[in-house]
C-alpha cells in the first residue's frame, strides 16, 4: 500500500530531524519505508503499518505546530547503552534499572521466554515488564502486547460491583493503564489499542486463544488460582515472551485456595528456560517512606514466626486430674 501525505514544508524541517532521523527512526518502528518528495511523504508498506505510520506522522506534526514538545530525535546509541536502556521511544526516550535486581530482571525478560519477578510493591516489576513489552514492539521482535491481570482484589467479586462488564474490570486494570500512560503519549497509545496491537484484559479472557508473536504480561499473579496459571502459561504460542509478576504475601484469594504464583514457585523452577527473579525492600523506587513501610511489615511478620515457632511450655494448658481420675487410672 501507498499513502502521500502533503507536508507544511516550515514543519517539515522540524519533523525530518537532523539528517532525516525522525524519518528513519519512524521507517524503524513501524516497518514502512518513508520518502520525501518536496513538500510530498510518501509511505510505502503494508497496509496496516501505513496507516499506523500516517496516524502517527499526523500526530507528531499536530504536536510541533502546537509547540507541545519534540518528538523522536533520539542519539544513535552504543551497544553499551543499548543493553543499560530500554527504548520506548515516545513520552519517555529511554528509561534505565535502578537496582541491581531490576538490572537482573531487565537482562532475565531479555534473555528468557518466561521470567517470574516475585517481590513487594514499588519495586518495578510491572513498569519494566510495560516498558520491556514496548521495547519489543519497536524493535519488531513481536507483533502485538497482551496485558492481563486476574479480575479479583481485596475480596471483592466483579456480580456485586456496580457498572457493566468493561466498568467492573477498569479498576483492576487501571496500574497497567497508568504504567502505559506514564511510558506512550495518549493518541499513541488508543492508536495501537485501536488496531488490537495492545491488549489490557482480565485473566478470564485468555481461556482458549493461542498467543503467537506476542509479549504477554500477567501483573498481580498472586491471585491467579493453579488453573488459571496453567490455562496462562499454555496460552504462548511460537515467537511470544511471558512475565509474570505478583507478591506471594498479597494474595487475595480464599484462604483455602492455593495462589498459582507459590504454586509455580515450587516445580518450575527446575526449568533452565524459566527464570525466577525476586526482588527486595533494597529494589523498592517510590517514596523513601515506602521502603521503611515494607521494612517495618517484614520485621512484624519474622516476629509472628518466631513465635508461632516456639514450643507450648511444659504443662500449660493441661488439665489437673481429679483425685477420683488418679484412682481410676491406678
Amino acid at each position: 500500500m501507498k499513502r502521500v501525505l502533503v507536508v507544511d514544508q516550515e514543519l517539515a524541517r522540524t519533523f525530518f530531524g537532523q539528517f532525516d532521523h525522525n524519518i528513519r527512526q519512524l521507517e524503524k518502528d513501524f516497518g514502512v519505508t518513508i520518502a520525501g518528495r518536496g513538500s510530498e511523504l510518501i509511505i510505502k508498506g503494508a497496509r496496516k503499518k501505513v496507516l499506523m505510520t500516517q496516524s502517527a506522522i499526523e500526530e507528531r506534526l499536530d504536536r510541533i505546530a502546537n509547540k507541545k514538545s519534540p518528538i523522536l530525535d533520539a542519539p544513535d546509541r552504543t551497544e553499551a547503552e543499548e543493553e543499560e536502556n530500554i527504548y520506548i521511544g515516545s513520552k519517555r526516550q529511554t528509561i534505565s534499572a535502578k537496582s541491581a535486581g531490576q538490572k537482573t530482571y531487565v537482562d532475565a525478560i531479555r534473555q528468557r521466554d518466561i521470567v517470574v519477578g516475585i517481590g513487594p510493591a514499588g519495586t518495578g516489576k510491572t513498569y519494566l515488564a510495560v516498558a520491556l513489552a514496548i521495547e519489543s514492539l519497536r524493535k519488531h521482535q513481536v507483533e502485538r502486547i497482551i496485558f492481563s491481570r486476574p479480575a479479583i482484589e481485596a475480596g471483592e467479586k466483579l456480580g456485586f460491583l456496580p457498572g457493566d462488564l468493561e466498568e467492573k474490570i477498569r479498576p483492576y486494570l487501571q496500574p497497567i493503564y497508568d504504567a502505559f500512560y506514564d511510558l506512550v503519549w495518549p493518541e499513541e497509545i488508543r492508536r495501537l489499542m485501536d488496531h488490537h496491537i495492545v491488549e489490557i484484559i482480565p485473566l478470564a479472557y485468555m481461556r482458549g486463544r493461542t498467543l503467537s508473536e506476542a509479549f504477554v504480561i500477567l501483573d498481580e499473579a498472586q491471585n491467579a488460582t493453579p488453573d488459571q496459571m496453567k490455562m496462562f502459561l499454555t496460552r504462548l504460542g511460537v515467537g511470544s515472551k511471558a512475565v509474570v509478576t505478583g507478591d506471594v504475601t498479597q494474595s487475595d484469594l480464599p484462604m483455602e485456595v492455593i495462589s498459582g504464583l507459590e504454586d509455580i514457585e515450587r516445580f518450575l523452577k527446575t526449568i533452565p528456560e524459566i527464570q525466577f527473579v525476586y526482588f527486595g525492600e533494597e529494589d523498592v523506587v517510590r517514596h523513601p517512606l515506602v521502603r521503611e513501610i515494607i521494612r517495618a511489615y517484614e520485621n512484624e511478620k519474622r516476629k509472628r514466626r518466631t513465635l508461632l515457632a516456639k514450643p507450648p511450655a511444659q504443662g500449660k494448658g493441661r488439665r489437673k486430674k481429679s483425685p477420683s481420675e488418679d484412682k481410676e487410672s491406678a
